[in-house]
């Protein structure tokens, strides 16, 4: 089976590296797949998105991630996010309360982080 070497990270820690089938990510452009040999390019990740994660072994990881970039090489997919965390680590309840915040940066990432659980769970 064919892969591409990914690279998840924000600006407070690396969260995921190694080898995966398939990357998706929200881009400003509209969700982009990415597979092994993808041509190359790159986006802007969206400012309440969703990057999952195919590995080559293991269940699929789904994170929130809010703002950055995304670069696609031949072989290789690097997110570079602006915050991000794994939809298994969000407190739901935080969340919500964080999507109805009246500031922009807590309403952006309480939305990205529901996203990405119900991405998650479905």
């Amino acid at each position: 089976m064919a892969d591409i070497t990914a690279v998840l990270v924000s600006v407070e820690r690396l969260l995921w590296t190694g080898k995966a089938t398939m990357v998706t990510a929200e881009t400003t452009e509209g969700e982009i797949g990415v597979l092994p040999g993808h041509e190359p390019l790159v986006g802007q990740l969206i400012d309440n998105g969703v990057v999952t994660i195919h590995p080559v072994d293991g269940e699929r990881r789904v994170a929130a991630v809010q703002g950055g970039f995304l670069s696609v090489t031949e072989n290789k997919i690097t997110v570079l996010a602006d915050w991000a965390v794994w939809a298994s680590e969000v407190d739901e309840a935080q969340a919500q309360e964080d999507a109805q915040s009246e500031r922009e940066l807590t309403k952006s990432r309480g939305d990205a982080a529901l996203r990405a659980v119900r991405r998650l769970n479905s």
